[in-house]
């Protein structure tokens, strides 16, 4: 009987351990956690028996032939000091997570911008004095291919290695000085959720020199919203749907979400029979837009962003054929919210100019990044900068739609006017670790 009664208590143990929602770690470097705290120390490792701890540590990571070594964490002055481009992973169930990491330190000044699964940006660069904390809030959400049973989304070799599809909630920790104290997680299902469809101009790339809006305008909100980016480079709004990415959001999404969807730059090259802007490409929008609406949540569609494409006379040519008007058509068909994009990024580069707006766009020479040979051109594909710009085009467009979503602004959120770029030269960002010099799927 009290082997039955044992074998009991380790079942429910292990199922209550798999099930477990909320954590909260000690990263202070002292002999003893905060009492009901996970003492963290250079040690904890992530392993799947642990379910938790600094990943990716000591790994060599092989990209395009290049090897490189994330370095591991240090204690330094009885405190946790984490070298750039840390990361933390914890074993978590699909959904929405409020985060909250405690920066600073004691005794020395630190500079700290944190980041979540591929590359999405909360935190850029907060400043702490010898002795300051400060706690940076945020919401993520995580998710892995799993819909139900056995069926899985059907992502591409290349997505893999994603952080977004793996069943951990990782952390990045980076910046000049980066220092954290603390940092707890919770689940929450009580927050609206911004659904993100769309090509690699919304994707999270996980690799420098890449960037999208998608994974900048996590910046910009407070942690009483949440954004799901399963956009992915090369995809058209038929493949989307093909590969269940669609089927899998719709097994997350509640009423009172949003989902936004912007497609046209891989769809335009499709040439197969019924193909066409005003054909299966409307069709397969409209898809989009009824699954929103039947669960409750809020569509809203994205004309696709310009390319860089200037004419002799500086202005930029369009090249999306007749898929930016169909969007805007069946918006205004279907009485959806719609986010003008190709026209605000017009506006965007023709104020930079043919040889400024370089500066948004993955334009390097080479070598500018490790086995980047030869010099990298991409008209399409944005690096931070541009994305950090098309990030807050897409808040503007938000702001002309007056969506409840926006009380949830974070108070530092500048207005912001395409015809006036940020500077490019006071725009700051940190490397991650990974560096891609292949460009992402699609044009």
């Amino acid at each position: 009987m009290r082997k039955h009664i044992t074998l009991l208590l380790v079942c429910c143990c292990t199922l209550l351990s798999a099930q477990t929602t909320s954590y909260k770690f000690d990263f202070s470097g002292k002999k003893k956690a905060k009492e009901g705290y996970i003492l963290v120390t250079p040690e904890t490792l992530y392993t799947p028996e642990r379910g938790y701890g600094y990943d990716f540590v000591g790994q060599q990571s092989t990209v395009n032939g290049q090897q490189s070594t994330v370095n591991s964490a240090e204690h330094h002055n009885s405190e946790f000091i984490i070298h750039n481009s840390q990361y933390f992973s914890v074993d978590v169930p699909d959904g929405n997570y409020r985060v909250n990491v405690v920066v600073g330190n004691r005794r020395k000044a630190g500079v700290t911008t944190l980041r979540g699964e591929s590359r999405r940006l909360f935190y850029e660069r907060v400043a702490t004095k010898k002795g300051e904390y400060k706690t940076c809030s945020f919401t993520i959400n995580k998710r892995n291919t799993l819909i139900e049973g056995t069926e899985h989304v059907r992502i591409k070799d290349r997505e893999k290695g994603k952080l977004n599809w793996d069943d951990k909630l990782t952390i990045e920790v980076n910046g000049p000085a980066p220092q954290i104290m603390e940092m707890t997680i919770e689940r929450v299902d009580d927050v609206p959720t911004i659904f993100l469809c769309g090509n690699s101009t919304v994707v999270d790339q996980d690799n420098e020199p890449w960037a999208s809006w998608g994974q900048m305008i996590t910046r910009f909100f407070d942690e009483n919203v949440c954004f799901a980016n399963y956009a992915e480079s090369g995809e058209t709004a038929v493949t989307f749907i093909g590969a269940k990415r669609l089927k899998k959001l719709l097994t997350q999404v509640k009423p009172g979400d949003y989902i936004v969807v912007e497609f046209g730059h891989n769809d335009q090259k499709r040439k197969g029979v019924g193909d066409g802007a005003f054909y299966s490409f409307m069709y397969n929008m409209k898809i989009f837009v009824d699954e929103a609406r039947r669960r409750g949540a809020t569509p809203i569609l994205v004309t696709p962003t310009q390319r860089r494409s200037f004419n002799a006379e500086g202005k930029i040519t369009d090249t999306h054929l007749d898929y930016p008007e169909a969007t805007r058509f069946l918006a205004n068909r279907e009485g959806v919210h719609l986010i003008d994009l190709h026209a605000m990024t017009r506006v965007l580069y023709e104020a930079m100019g043919p040889e400024a707006s370089k500066g948004a766009f993955v334009h390097y020479p080479a070598n500018t990044y490790p086995g980047q040979a030869k010099p990298l051109a991409d008209n399409t594909h944005f690096n931070p900068y541009g994305a950090y710009q098309i990030s807050k085009c897409i808040i503007e467009g938000m702001k002309k739609l007056d969506l409840d979503i926006l009380k949830s602004l974070r108070a530092d959120y500048v207005p912001y006017d395409p015809a006036h770029p940020d500077d490019r030269a006071a725009f700051q960002w940190d490397d991650s670790r990974f560096v891609e010099v292949l460009k992402p799927d699609g044009n």
